[in-house]
């Protein structure tokens, strides 16, 4: 009968029938299953917290440590020999020998090993080698205080756990994935971690965070200790190249060239980015060319690139390892804690055995010094049975061995006739007393290593990180990232048009009225004649009411847009005027932007992106004894509120027309703008350095260390590089002064000039190779200190200070300027400028912003737009 037949009238797995055990499925599924989980658990998926390694990868280990003798070993041999101790696959064996070769901490390698940058994999096993590192036969073997086990057939004996004095789980990272569990422990530095592991001997606190061998930056905010919950921000290094190209030279972890290419081809298949053409000239270092195409931001793409694209990856750790057989989830402090702690114990074990090996060997020097000084072998010339030869020697010892530290047992006392007449003849009592004292030196040493033993184990470690943690300091860059706002980065793909009369918009309606260009994530703001409003997502066709007077892609949070708008309420009602900004709403929701009746209508309405107050000429109706005809609205008289205020009123008299008659300038605060140095990046939320109060026109100056000066917006998206020196709110009038060393003439020269071009980006010192920028002012009236080299047999030249302003004119950026000074200086100082007064011109007082009436509590945001507000129209 088939072992798997089920006979539905038993009750038990197990039953005897007709002579016969019957196994029911479900029994054979609940042990047989459980069986297979805790094998994959245990034997392949997670690595042992006493050692760091999985089976496999320890079994590796000790098959090359029982081939090691110097030299290099086919890969194919030692997969062949590691199958002695457990029947694991050959190309498993080979797979996970060359994720530990790649490394580079355990395995030294010969051959084509694979890029673990570009993901191209290792040649065949047959054809690379590997040997043994030193740091490996350092730190991973110790057979006599190791563990054993017998292997699987029974003919070998493995160990159990190899005594690994290193936190090598953390140095090499583990990522496995078992039957209801996985793993993710993340690489750490290499001395960082033996830096922590000197703390905790030390007793004091410590942090350690992971470090990626493909380098990146990398934001450990939510790294949670490891702990399965965190997460971290690994982003690739993108630097400008030109205007039209960005390199990447440093990737993501757990990301190859080719799968952060695929990304970057999908994204632009997909339209959230722009690229023209990638270029991968990856060797030993990663460098992908990103050409864009022309008159694309490249800081935008950037964006880009981190916001759709592998260029940034979030990976969750999980810190779950094998202890006693059993899953443990636990961080990585406590894991550094675990393992230094053992490797502490591992030294102590190491030493005892040290000890009492050395006892040992003095026990048997002092025996044979006695035995052979004492002429105790003469004793045994006329005993005719062993035991006789033994009972002499012994008796011979007795009166010399007080001072041993043990009982004369009797394997010495057959070692003592074991010594041949040559040694004896030859024995020399001086050189035999020196090599009972260098004992007793190396034992009095080793028992004051285990009597301080953490400053034994303190030393250990940091004779592991002077011998092996040269070149292996941290790759990766800890960084505080920004949020990229999607919104704000994506490619404006595809065009929006509006059928004002019909009440339709969407990316279809290629026969009606062009709006502007927008994204696929883009919310659009609508405002039909009947002063209702409504958010919505931008779609093929979209109906959001007829008689629709605006239309543009909606800004979330944004208080610097400001409608203006003059309605009537209700049909023959008051007309009433009112300034609002949309900071939030419900998408697809409508809301009225009158009081609500029946037959309201907007006479006139416009959308200011920066806040702007224009003056419209308003004519009534010659109805009844109306007098005025004709009068003005200034708009910058009008309080900024929220969109549910009713607004101000402006008649009571029936309107004829509403005419433009001038443009309005912003009515707003200009806006703080800071710059976090952490980050890299602007922001408007107090973070930071101030630069200043900016307005619309506004500008930010940039100089940078390669002698190159530019004025930019200031856009909240713009990255910095590390070469800036000055970050500023750009005063067209206001001169810049720089000193520079000329590598032409070999000598100092100084300039002042202003910004001819702010749309360019301009060198001011010489292309030489040799040349160097010394000293950038924007002071109106810098004054610099002069200190120089003293000059043999004469005094020291006093410090000389020097009036720039005075020294030169202000002349163009092209300008070689002025002959400074003809050798080198020590040094050149700023002091403080002289006073200089500057002319503030008379402004009209801004507007204060009202906050928004109870519009966002109850309302559910929509996503944040960058597209531009458009100027409204008349009606």
């Amino acid at each position: 009968m088939s072992e798997n037949y089920e006979d539905p009238n038993l009750d038990n797995p197990e039953e005897e029938h007709s002579g016969e055990t019957i196994t029911r499925v479900t029994g054979m599924f609940k042990d047989w299953f459980l069986d297979y989980a805790s094998y994959v658990i245990l034997e392949r998926a997670v690595p042992a917290i006493e050692d760091g390694f999985k089976p496999v990868q320890r079994r590796i280990m000790h098959s090359m440590k029982d081939l090691d003798d110097g030299r290099y070993n086919k890969v194919a041999n030692i997969v062949g020999h590691t199958m002695q101790y457990h029947p694991h696959g050959d190309a498993s064996i080979a797979d996970a020998m060359v994720q530990m070769g790649q490394k580079d901490l355990l395995i030294d390698t010969q051959g084509n090993w694979g890029n673990t940058l570009t993901g191209d994999s290792a040649a065949a096993s047959r054809y690379i080698e590997a040997r043994l590192s030193k740091f490996a036969l350092e730190v991973l073997f110790s057979p006599k205080i190791t563990e054993w086990q017998s292997s699987y057939d029974g003919r070998r004996k493995e160990p159990i756990n190899l005594p690994v004095k290193f936190p090598l789980l953390l140095a090499q990272g583990a990522e496995g994935i078992a039957v209801g569990l996985s793993t993710k422990v993340l690489p750490h530095n290499f001395n960082e971690l033996i830096d922590g592991s000197i703390k905790h001997l030390q007793g004091k606190k410590f942090t350690i965070l992971p470090d990626f061998p493909s380098a990146g930056e990398a934001d450990f905010t939510d790294y949670k200790d490891g702990k399965r919950g965190g997460k971290v921000r690994v982003r690739a290094k993108i630097n400008q190249l030109d205007k039209n190209t960005l390199v990447i030279t440093e990737i993501p972890f757990s990301t190859t060239t080719t799968s952060l290419i695929d990304s970057i081809l999908k994204a632009n298949d997909k339209g959230k980015i722009k690229v023209k053409k990638i270029e991968d000239n990856t060797s030993s270092q990663v460098e992908i060319l990103v050409h864009l195409p022309p008159g694309l931001s490249p800081d935008k793409t950037i964006g880009a690139l981190y916001a759709f694209t592998n260029c940034e990856v979030s990976i969750s750790p999980l810190g779950c390892v094998i202890e006693d057989n059993k899953p443990l989830f636990v961080g990585v402090t406590e894991m550094l804690r675990i393992s230094t702690d053992r490797t502490k114990d591992l030294l102590r074990q190491e030493l005892e055995i040290q000890l009492q090996e050395l006892e040992n060997q003095w026990h048997y020097a002092s025996l044979e010094r006695i035995f052979i000084e004492n002429r105790i072998y003469r004793a045994i010339e006329e005993e005719t049975t062993w035991e006789g030869v033994l009972n002499a020697i012994d008796e011979g010892l007795k009166p010399h061995i007080a001072h041993l530290k043990r009982p004369v047992i009797e394997e010495d006392l057959v070692r003592l006739t074991e010594i041949r007449i040559k040694r004896i003849s030859k024995f020399d009592i001086d050189k035999a007393q020196q090599k009972i004292e260098a004992l007793e030196d190396q034992i009095a040493a080793v028992k004051y290593h285990l009597a301080n033993l953490t400053d034994f184990a303190i030393a250990y470690f940091k004779r592991l990180k002077k011998e092996y943690g040269v070149g292996r300091d941290r790759k990766t860059e800890i960084k505080l990232f920004d949020d990229i706002e999607a919104s704000k980065v994506i490619i404006r793909n595809t065009k929006l048009y509006v059928n004002r009369k019909e009440g339709f918009i969407g990316t279809s309606l290629k026969k009606d009225e062009y709006v502007t260009d927008c994204a696929d994530i883009d919310d659009i703001i609508v405002f039909t004649k009947e002063g209702i409003m409504m958010v919505t997502k931008v779609d093929t066709k979209t109906f959001v009411g007829k008689d629709i007077i605006h239309v543009a892609v909606y800004k979330k949070k944004d208080k610097r847009t400001i409608y203006n708008m003059i309605y009537r309420d209700g049909k023959g009602g008051a007309t009433y005027v009112k300034r609002f900004n949309v900071t939030s709403t419900t998408r697809d929701r409508e809301y009225p932007m009158t009081k609500g009746k029946k037959g309201s209508q907007v006479l006139y309405f416009s959308a200011n992106p920066n806040g702007e107050a224009e003056v419209v000429s308003i004519y009534l109706r010659s109805v009844g004894n109306v007098k005025k005809l004709k009068f003005d609205l200034d708009f910058s008289d009008i309080l900024i509120k929220g969109r549910n205020a009713n607004g101000n009123l402006v008649t009571k008299h029936s309107v004829k027309t509403i005419d433009l008659k001038e443009k309005g300038v912003s009515t707003l605060k200009p806006r703080k703008i800071w710059f976090d140095d952490t980050v890299q990046r602007l922001n408007v939320d107090g973070r930071g350095e101030l630069l200043g109060e900016f307005k619309g026109e506004d500008r930010l100056l940039i100089i940078t260390q390669d002698g190159i000066a530019k004025t930019i917006t200031p856009e909240l998206t713009t990255r910095f590089d590390d070469k800036i020196i000055v970050l500023e709110k750009w005063i067209p009038e206001k001169p810049i002064s720089a000193i520079y060393w000329d590598g032409n003439r070999e000598r100092y020269y100084v300039k002042r000039f202003l910004i001819e071009n702010p749309e360019k980006e301009e060198f001011f010192v010489s292309d030489h190779a040799d040349t160097q920028l010394e000293l950038i002012s924007t002071e109106y009236r810098p004054v610099v200190e002069m200190v120089f080299y003293k000059e043999r047999n004469k005094e020291q030249r006093p410090n000389e200070s020097v009036d720039i302003e005075e020294f030169i004119a202000v002349k163009g950026i092209n300008a070689l300027g002025n002959q400074f000074y003809t050798e080198k200086l020590k040094q050149l100082n700023l002091l403080d400028p002289l006073p200089y007064e500057v002319e503030i011109p008379e402004e009209i007082e801004p507007a204060e912003e009202s906050p928004s009436d109870s519009e966002s509590s109850q309302d559910q945001d929509t996503d944040e737009d960058s597209g531009d507000a458009t100027q409204g129209s008349l009606f």
